[in-house]
C-alpha cells in the first residue's frame, strides 16, 4: 500500500522553495520531481529541493505515474495554462495565488477541475493557518458582538526592477494581485460573501502596473471592508476587525501571523499559535488530506471562494484601468 505523497513542482522559484522545506518535513510527504523549462544546473536543483526526478518539460511532469499532486508557482499570468495542463492529465493541482489572472480563466479551471473530478485549490496559505481558526472562535462566540468594519494593510518597499514578474506588465504583476489578494481574500473569508459594492482607486507606475491600490467594499448588513497594498511603502500590515462591541486585531505580519488580540472591555487577550514550521505545513496537510478523500478543494480555501474573490480583483483592475496586453 502506496505510503508517501509524492509532490511535484512547476516553476521552482522562491515560494516553491518555502513550500519544499515544508514538505521535506511533514511525515508522510517528498517532493517528487521538479519541472523547469530555465534551469541551467538540473543536479543541482534537484538537490536544493531534495527531489528525485528533473524534467525539462511540463508535460512530462504531468504524465508522471507516481506524482500525486502538483504545486504551481510560476508567474501569474502562466498559472491558467499550466494548472489546465495538469488537470487535463488528471493530476491534483495546488496553485499559487491568485489561481488566474481573472475570473473567465478561474471558471475555465474549475469546471474542467468539476468536470475531470479532480482536485484544484488555490494555494492561500493564510487561510490555514492556526490563529485564524482562533479568530474564528472569537467571531462565532460573538465576542465583539456585529461587525462592523475590517481593515488591513499590505504594503513594502519591492526592488525597482522592471524586468521583475512584481513590477512586469506582460507578466500579471502588480501589487492587487500578488499581494492584495490576500487582503480581499480574508475579507471574504471574514464576511463569507462577495461585496456589494466596491470602490478602488490606485497609483499606477512606469511599467503600466499598479504600485499602490486602495480600496471600500461595502457588505448588504452595512458593514464595510478596506484595505490598501503597496510596492511603494512598508505599512503596519496588520488586520483589524471591528464589532459593535470589541476588536480583533491579527498582528504584523497577518498573511503569516502567529499572533493575535481580543480587545473589548478595556481588556486586552492575546493569544500565540505558534507555527510548526514555516505555514505552509497547514494547506500542504489539509490538500493532501482532501486530495486522498477524493474531495475538489478544501472547506478553507474552496473553489466557490476563490471564484468570488477574483471577480472582487476583476472589479478592481476595472475601475483602476488595468489590463494585461495578453487578455
Amino acid at each position: 500500500m502506496k505510503t508517501l505523497f509524492k509532490w511535484g513542482i512547476i516553476g521552482p522559484g522562491r515560494i516553491a522553495k518555502q513550500f519544499a522545506s515544508a514538505v521535506k518535513k511533514i511525515p508522510g510527504a517528498s517532493i517528487y520531481a521538479i519541472a523547469s523549462r530555465s534551469s541551467n544546473n538540473p543536479e543541482q536543483l534537484k538537490h536544493s529541493f531534495n527531489a528525485k526526478k528533473y524534467y525539462r518539460s511540463y508535460e512530462e511532469l504531468t504524465t508522471d505515474p507516481e506524482v500525486d499532486a502538483i504545486y504551481i508557482s510560476t508567474p501569474h499570468r502562466f498559472h491558467y495554462e499550466n494548472a489546465k495542463l495538469c488537470l487535463e492529465a488528471e493530476k491534483a493541482v495546488l496553485c499559487e495565488k491568485p489561481l488566474t489572472v481573472n475570473a473567465k480563466q478561474a471558471e475555465k479551471l474549475i469546471k474542467l477541475s468539476q468536470s475531470q473530478h479532480v482536485f484544484l485549490m488555490e494555494a492561500l496559505w493564510t487561510r490555514f493557518l492556526p490563529i485564524y481558526s482562533q479568530v474564528r472562535q472569537w467571531l462565532d462566540a460573538g465576542e465583539i458582538g456585529d461587525i462592523r468594519m475590517a481593515s488591513s494593510t499590505f504594503g513594502f518597499k519591492a526592488p525597482r526592477n522592471a524586468q521583475d514578474r512584481l513590477l512586469n506588465l506582460e507578466l500579471a504583476g502588480g501589487a492587487l494581485l500578488d499581494i492584495g489578494v490576500y487582503n480581499t481574500s480574508l475579507a471574504q473569508w471574514l464576511f463569507q460573501k462577495p461585496p456589494q459594492t466596491i470602490t478602488a482607486i490606485s497609483q499606477i507606475g512606469e511599467t503600466g502596473i499598479d504600485e499602490t491600490d486602495s480600496a471600500i467594499m461595502s457588505y448588504e448588513n452595512g458593514a464595510l471592508a478596506q484595505f490598501t497594498c503597496s510596492f511603494q511603502s512598508q505599512m503596519l500590515n496588520q488586520f483589524v476587525i471591528t464589532g459593535t462591541n470589541g476588536i480583533i486585531v491579527v498582528h504584523s505580519n497577518f498573511w503569516e501571523a502567529s499572533q493575535a488580540s481580543l480587545i473589548k472591555n478595556g481588556k486586552t487577550q492575546t493569544i500565540k499559535r505558534q507555527l510548526e514550521i514555516n505555514g505552509f505545513e497547514y494547506e500542504i496537510n489539509a490538500s493532501m488530506r482532501a486530495i486522498k478523500e477524493g474531495a475538489l478543494d478544501c472547506p478553507q480555501m474552496t473553489q466557490a471562494d476563490t471564484l468570488t474573490n477574483i471577480r472582487t480583483l476583476d472589479t478592481i483592475r476595472q475601475q483602476i484601468g488595468l489590463r494585461y496586453p495578453f487578455e
